[in-house]
This record gives structure tokens, C-alpha cells and sequence, in this order.
């Protein structure tokens, strides 16, 4: 695939840089924030080779490539100068922000969590092979190999809040560097000790709440928010002779103070108050959410706001150390609809269809569902039915079973050591029962609905015969 060319025509098609106020990419999606919607030529992109689909949802105008979608990011950015957004902005032509509320919180948590979601993935899946070879006796962890390895797999998380500081300047519009300083305090080894201790903390003679940030998310977010606004509050009163320490000066200190004694323990407060509905939730009915996750994440995916439901969970991994909310039922939903495309690949006539299904199928097995979600699946609806009845099947086994993962990972098949954890082996044995049930349920559901969309004459007619 040439991807210059594929990115030269999509840049092209949603109304070239100049319209372009923001790109991001997350595992298979390049996601543009535009100026003007109605310069975008959606069927042109569609039609497109290399473009699977094309979505218009939670302000965001997300072009779906598959896989391949960071090296056509990369010719993006190369393409359009956007390293550089200023060069490109053009006030005049920006838009008022009309969306909903809702559509505005779910892009920016989408914005803020995405780029760091290959170092949290890598160093949670570092952790649940580490688990895995210990059970097996394969690595022994009292050794320095063991303490070495660990630091790797716990450096993203213990170090969560500078890693989000980073993201959430992006998404709040201010300093980088000083947002990563920001997060850097909370994690800062004296102040961490200090937290720790029995001795009332006390800064400026006002009492500072002895918290552990290490590895929160919320404290961190409304840090930077907060920085955001005094930097640009400082940005416009300052004499330009001084801007270049007295912005940085007031936004690390102001902020910081502002932080340590109000707002950080407010995202811990608010971020225990989430896992603690979610740990009631589990207890009263911890069926229903796996269950409703494996049923509608496809739906979820379809239009982006599967991204809202990345912050909870890790949340629920970085407050109690395991998550039985929200990635069980992804594990179940994705696997299901990668089966599903299996199933199709199985039935099908047509030899493009079979390789189109049986390649993007497996990828769906393994946690990548949009290839196989936008070129099967939701093309022919029947193997999407079955992959939320799999889905949905399967989320409830784990959920009445009280799975939970103990890392985070692109949720499928190769992330099942993340679910070794807690007394024994059992908790990963049911999440390999439950990831089975979900497969083989959505495999045999989609099986049948072809029969019965090729009774009803529902079935296109180049599935029956080979292309």
C-alpha cells in the first residue's frame, strides 16, 4: 500500500490542511477535528483504497484504516505540517463548537488517553506474561531480573500522571513540558514519603490531604485543565520582555499549589467514588455490565465513544488493582465478532469475501475488531447480530463468574495472561471458559443466520458464487 498517496487523497478529501484543525490516530482510526464538516467529501473517501469506512461522531470526523493506520498518520502529519498546528490554524475559518456536551467530554477523553495507550498496553502485557512465568515457574521473583523486569512493567503506570500531563497539554491547549513538571510532583519521591508519613502535611499553613497519586488519573486531568487557564490568563497580561519565564513560573507554581491543596484531592476523591460505585455495582449485580459491554461495544466502536469507557477502567486497575467492568465484556465482544467473521470466511462463496473475513477475522480474535467490524460484520449485519449475541453470552458467564484483568491490553486473545491474578488460577481459567463461550456461541449464531438470510432471500447474491 502506498500510504503518501493514501493520505495525500484523504487530506485532500476532508477539504485539504487548512480545514484540518487537530488529527490523531488510535489503534486502527485516523481522527480528525475539522473546521468546516461540509468540506469533507465522505463518499470519496469511502471509496477509497485502504479506507474501510468512513464515521462522523463525538465531533470527530474518523476515517477507519485498519492497522495500517500509523504509518498513514505519520504521512498526515508529514503532509500537512501539523507539528507545527499554528502554522495551519485559521481563526477566521474555525467554526463554533456546536456539539453536545456529551459528544464534547467523550472527544476530549478520546484526545487525552489515546496517546498513551501503547505504553500502558505494553507495560500491562509485560506484567501478565511476568505473572504467567512465575506461575509456570519459569521466573523466579525474588531475583534482580525479576526487580529490573518490574520497573519495566510498572514504570507507565506508577508514572501514569506525568505520562497523561503529556496527553492532556495537547487537549487543553498549554505547555507540554510544564503539564509532564506538573504531573512529575505528584510522583516525586520526597513528596510521595512525605504523603506517606504519620506527621500532618502542611503547605503555606494550609493542610495538604495525604494521598497517593501514583498511578491516579483524575488528580492529574484537572491539574492541567487548571494549568491551562492560568497559562493562558498569564499569557495575556504579561509583557511580551517577560513571557518567556513568567508563564512557565506562575503555571508551575500557581498550579501546583492549586493541585496539591484542592484538586488533587478532589480527582482522589472523585476517582475512588467511581470504583467504589463500580465495586457496589459488581457486588449487587455483576452480571449486568459485562453483559451490556459484550452486547453493545460494537455499537460503542461504530461511532468512537468506545474510548469514554477507557478511563474507568483504568481507574478500577490503578484504584483496586483489577477491572471487572469494562474490559471482560470487550474481551467478549471482540473475540465474538472476529468469529463471527470466521464464520462468514467458512460460508461464504465469494473468494474475496472469504479473505477479506479470514484475515480480518483473526485480527478480530487477537483485539483489532474494526477490519473486521466495517468489512464484514456491519456489511452483511447478520455475522454483527452474531457477534452481540456471542458477546453478550459471553459477558455474562464472566460477569456471573466475577472475571477481572489485572492489566490493561488491546482486549483479545493475546491478552489473556492479563486475567492471571488473585488466589490461584481460576479467575484466568473462566476467562478462557468465557472468551470460548463467546466465540463459539457467536460462531454458530452466525452460521445459522446465513442459512436463514439465504432462505429469506436476504443474502447478497455475489456470496453465492465465487468471484
Amino acid at each position: 500500500m502506498d500510504f503518501k498517496q493514501l493520505a495525500a487523497t484523504i487530506l485532500e478529501n476532508v477539504g485539504g490542511k487548512e480545514n484540518v484543525d487537530k488529527v490523531v490516530h488510535c489503534a486502527t482510526r485516523l481522527r480528525f477535528t475539522l473546521k468546516d464538516e461540509s468540506k469533507a467529501n465522505t463518499d470519496a473517501i469511502k471509496a477509497t483504497k485502504g479506507v474501510l469506512s468512513v464515521i462522523n461522531a463525538g465531533g470527530q470526523y474518523q476515517v477507519v484504516i485498519g492497522p495500517d493506520v500509523p504509518q498513514v498518520y505519520q504521512q498526515v502529519v508529514a503532509l500537512g505540517g501539523f507539528e507545527t498546528a499554528a502554522a495551519v490554524e485559521d481563526p477566521k475559518a474555525a467554526k463554533a463548537d456546536t456539539r453536545s456536551p456529551l459528544s464534547r467530554v467523550l472527544e476530549a477523553i478520546a484526545s487525552v488517553f489515546q496517546p498513551i495507550i501503547p505504553a500502558i498496553t505494553g507495560a500491562g502485557l509485560l506484567k501478565a506474561f511476568m505473572a504467567l512465568f512465575v506461575t509456570l515457574g519459569w521466573l523466579d521473583n525474588t531475583t534482580q531480573t525479576y526487580t529490573i523486569l518490574n520497573a519495566f512493567a510498572d514504570s507507565a503506570f506508577y508514572f501514569l500522571p506525568i505520562l497523561l500531563g503529556a496527553s492532556a497539554a495537547r487537549s487543553f491547549k498549554c505547555n507540554q513540558y510544564v503539564a509532564m513538571a506538573l504531573g512529575g510532583i505528584l510522583v516525586y519521591p520526597q513528596f510521595v514519603t512525605l504523603l506517606a508519613g504519620e506527621e500532618a502535611v502542611h503547605l503555606f499553613g494550609l493542610p495538604v490531604t495525604q494521598a497517593s497519586y501514583s498511578s491516579s488519573v483524575v488528580p492529574i486531568l484537572l491539574g492541567v485543565w487548571f494549568m491551562s487557564v492560568v497559562e493562558h490568563f498569564v499569557q495575556k497580561i504579561s509583557p511580551q520582555a517577560i513571557k518567556f519565564f513568567s508563564v512557565p513560573l506562575a503555571s508551575i507554581f500557581v498550579a501546583g499549589t492549586v493541585t496539591v491543596l484542592v484538586l488533587g484531592p478532589i480527582g482522589t476523591w472523585i476517582g475512588d467514588l467511581i470504583a467504589a460505585f463500580f465495586t457496589w455495582l459488581t457486588a449487587t449485580a455483576g452480571w449486568l455490565v459485562p453483559t451490556l459491554v459484550g452486547i453493545f461495544n460494537p455499537l460503542l466502536v461504530m461511532t468512537g465513544t468506545h474510548y469514554g469507557l477507557i478511563p474507568i477502567g483504568t481507574n478500577n486497575i490503578t484504584t483496586a488493582g483489577f477491572d471487572t467492568v469494562v474490559g471482560p465484556g470487550m474481551l467478549t465482544s471482540n473475540v465474538a465478532q472476529g468469529a463471527a467473521g470466521l464464520a462468514v470466511a467458512l460460508r461464504s462463496r465469494n473468494k474475496n469475501t472469504k479473505q477479506l473475513a479470514a484475515s480480518a477475522g483473526l485480527t478480530g480474535v487477537l483485539g483489532i475488531t474494526e477490519p473486521v467490524l466495517y468489512g464484514v460484520n456491519l456489511r452483511f449485519i447478520y455475522p454483527l447480530i452474531a457477534a452481540m449475541v456471542g458477546g453478550g453470552v459471553g459477558g455474562l458467564y464472566l460477569g456471573i463468574t466475577g472475571v477481572g484483568r489485572y492489566a490493561t491490553g488491546s482486549p483479545g486473545l493475546l491478552v489473556l495472561p492479563a486475567y492471571i491474578g488473585g488466589d490461584g488460577m481460576g479467575n484466568f481459567v473462566n476467562a478462557c471458559i468465557g472468551t470460548a463461550i463467546a466465540m463459539v456461541v457467536s460462531f454458530v449464531v452466525c452460521l445459522v443466520l446465513y442459512s436463514v438470510w439465504d432462505k429469506r432471500g436476504k443474502l447478497d447474491e455475489s456470496e453465492k458464487q465465487t468471484a
